[in-house]
């Protein structure tokens, strides 16, 4: 695939299912994901891949910290336990930051925001597909901990892979001169 026409073609699927990329595929696509910018080479990105068995796992992660809330409905809590289950995959995005004069730590999870896209884009060109999740699941120091993360990373986000189903996402048309300016 064109690279720019996959980059202005790439959008968030609504619906996600099997297949998911094959091993070789994803080693690929952990490639592109650290070619991602990354000042003084600190490497701060890295991901959990979570597929199969994985899924009940987070599923229970999940769960168990859902019960730990006050004032949530069943309904939310249920919410919460099958959220793992809307993809067949997926990548947990992590940040490590690493202590450097020069590199601070926003730089350093733009880095891992940078890689995350590497990841769309490279899924998007193998005909797979996804959506970046965060919120309380992502930012939170409970979940961090029950996936054995140290105290230095972060969890920015789930990004649920798959092969898109049902009805693609129409790609808004954007006038550049709403976004841009000049100096």
């Amino acid at each position: 695939m064109d690279a720019l026409k996959n980059i202005l073609n790439r959008v968030s699927a609504r619906e996600l299912a099997q297949p998911y990329p094959s091993n070789d595929e994803m080693k690929l696509i952990y490639q592109a994901a650290l070619r991602a910018p990354d000042h003084a080479w600190l490497r701060p990105s890295s991901f959990i891949e979570v597929k199969d068995e994985g899924l009940d796992k987070l599923s229970k992660i999940f769960h168990e910290y859902a019960l730990t809330l006050d004032d949530l409905s069943e309904e939310i809590i249920n919410k919460y336990k099958n959220a793992p289950y809307r993809a067949p995959m997926i990548i947990i995005l992590v940040s490590t930051f690493k202590e450097h004069h020069k590199v601070p730590s926003i730089e350093q999870k733009l880095s891992t925001a940078t890689a995350a896209q590497n990841i769309s884009l490279a899924l998007n060109a193998m005909k797979y597909s996804c959506i970046w999740r965060t919120g309380k699941l992502a930012f939170n120091k409970t979940i961090q901990e029950k996936l054995g993360l140290s105290s230095n990373q972060e969890i920015l986000g789930y990004l649920y892979v798959g092969t898109e189903v049902g009805k693609k996402k129409k790609i808004p048309s954007l006038d550049i001169d709403d976004f841009v300016s000049y100096l």
